[in-house]
């Protein structure tokens, strides 16, 4: 275990922005619902409406948890925030384990470190206390946050441990999975599919109550029943998993060489395929799994927001910041999805700057520049990137509009939703991918910054969201792509700005190719 502590504050001071904006994140998902859920109802007799409307919904149940104290803030915020607050901890614990355990060994650093007298398992070790640091930071400050508003201490607290403890699972599955494989992609593919089933068995079990949620880290911290009666005997299965799975990921280390795995490298084959041969084809390679991903994704998202169907009056109520949201149509049903259409949009923007930034990664893992030491041209090369991010984005927002149509139609009966709401996605393939070009115009022109991109996303969300009622001036309005465009279906489409934006994106793209081509690999 020598060298342990230096490995802990080595990795918090190298993690700590990534720790930083994770933790931020899921505290703000915990404590905005309890504003929001306030500002939404006027009276009690509109949130029972509401709550009696939610519980009915079989999609809303599936999509965040089982319906328990709906008609008070508190029951409110843990249903709409405990089951994606636990995605959000558990990817969080898979990129911290993936980046101080498998990813240093892929880049052979490991071995280096290790030539020093530091003991076998100290990495490991260190790279699970910083783990779970993040966890328990991120619990206690949703815990504060929510104690603050004025939430009951019990089911604050309660919040709080579920997050930590189901964060502290997810990060010894991803400590298991980083001794399975040799590859850093393997590994969070490993850990994604554990969290992604842990969401399905919740959901399945939350719908047809068949017991399936217990099998479910995401169902265990649920079941501790916030604000709701609260129940403390469920904490016994996280610790138990944690300390197995931790257990087991140090028994698997012991049996396998650094810098290996204990499943053996699938040998490829001798000849690339025809799909291969061609910049487009490596390019589809590399990301179809986010693009499919993705696309099922907004696709379920999409027919959760459509099965709401007309009832959308008591969900929403009647207040200011209602209105204030829906108060672009005289129809408020497609108003809401109007909105819920903008929300969508914003979300698969999330798609295209990954996509973008993906020859980034390339150029990070040196992967690039075997490529480029042939004859292909690095314009080429990048054009298959450039392609993947616009079809890609193109079929994710698709998917979006179409399950929306989809889950309208299936409650409601209304076949031509799905055209309808189909058509109002389309014009906002323009703004998401201007997001994309300018992440591509960082990647050409400053590398070390395209994560600014991002920084991007956040502000379109913020302005479309709240400006309005944050009364922002019409000046930082405008900078974001997505205020330009109608209001769509609750509003005509206007094609003359979605064209403008269009014709920006495409600009600002062709800079970033032309920067990427003139200057050497990751030169800042």
């Amino acid at each position: 275990m020598t060298g342990t502590g230096t490995f802990i504050r080595m990795f918090l001071r190298r993690d700590r922005w990534m720790m930083f904006w994770w933790i931020a994140g899921g505290t703000l998902l915990y404590f905005s619902q309890a504003p929001s859920v306030d500002a939404t109802y006027t009276n009690q007799a509109e949130f029972d409406r509401a709550a009696a409307s939610m519980e009915q919904n079989v999609a809303f149940i599936a999509m965040t948890g089982p319906a328990r104290a709906l008609n008070t803030v508190g029951g409110q915020v843990a249903w709409q925030a405990m089951a994606f607050g636990a995605i959000v901890a558990g990817l969080m614990s898979m990129f911290i384990i993936g980046r101080h355990t498998r990813a240093e060994e892929e880049s052979g650093r490991d071995e280096l470190v290790r030539a020093a007298a530091v003991g076998r398992h100290a990495p490991i070790v260190a790279a699970f206390v910083t783990a779970a640091v993040a966890n328990v930071v991120m619990g206690v400050l949703i815990t504060i946050s929510l104690l603050a508003y004025g939430l009951d201490a019990a089911g604050c607290i309660a919040l709080g441990v579920a997050l930590v403890l189901t964060g502290l699972t997810f990060t010894g599955v991803a400590l298991v999975a980083a001794q399975l494989t040799d590859s850093t992609r393997a590994m969070y593919g490993i850990t994604g599919a554990v969290i992604a089933v842990a969401y399905a068995l919740r959901a399945v079990g939350d719908v047809a109550e068949n017991g399936l949620s217990w099998l479910s880290p995401i169902g265990w911290g649920q079941a501790m029943h916030p604000f709701s009666g609260e129940r403390w005997w469920p904490v016994v299965l996280p610790v138990v998993a944690t300390v197995a799975l931790v257990g087991a990921a140090f028994s698997l280390f012991a049996r396998r060489d650094v810098g290996s795995g204990l499943w053996p490298a699938r040998p490829g084959p001798a000849r690339a395929g025809a799909g291969l041969l061609g910049t487009l084809g490596l390019a589809w390679r590399l990301q179809r799994g986010s693009i499919i991903g993705w696309t099922l994704g907004i696709l379920l998202l999409g027919i959760s927001y459509g099965s709401i169907g007309n009832d959308v009056q008591d969900l929403m109520g009647s207040s200011d910041f209602s209105n204030s949201v829906l108060g672009k149509g005289s129809d408020i049903t497609e108003s809401f999805y109007a909105f819920a259409i903008l929300m969508i949009a914003l979300i698969a923007a999330g798609f295209t700057i990954s996509s973008a930034l993906r020859p980034l990664g390339e150029e990070d893992a040196g992967r690039v520049e075997t490529l480029l030491a042939t004859a292909l041209p690095r314009r080429t090369w990048l054009l298959g990137h450039v392609a993947m991010t616009v079809l890609g984005s193109a079929i994710v927002l698709m998917a979006g509009g179409f399950g929306l149509g989809i889950g309208f139609a299936m409650v409601t009966g209304d076949g031509s939703a799905v055209g309808r709401y189909f058509a109002a996605m389309l014009p906002y393939l323009a703004p998401v991918l201007m997001l994309g070009a300018i992440a591509r115009l960082l990647h050409g022109v400053v590398p070390r910054l395209a994560f600014l991109a991002w920084v991007g996303l956040a502000f379109c969300v913020v302005v479309m969201f709240f400006g309005e009622l944050l009364r922002f001036p019409d000046a930082v309005l405008d900078v974001s792509p997505f205020s330009h465009l109608a209001f769509t279906p609750a509003e005509d489409v206007r094609w003359l700005p979605v064209v403008a934006v269009g014709l920006v994106a495409l600009v600002l793209s062709t800079a970033g190719q032309v920067a990427f081509r003139r200057r050497d690999a990751l030169s800042n």
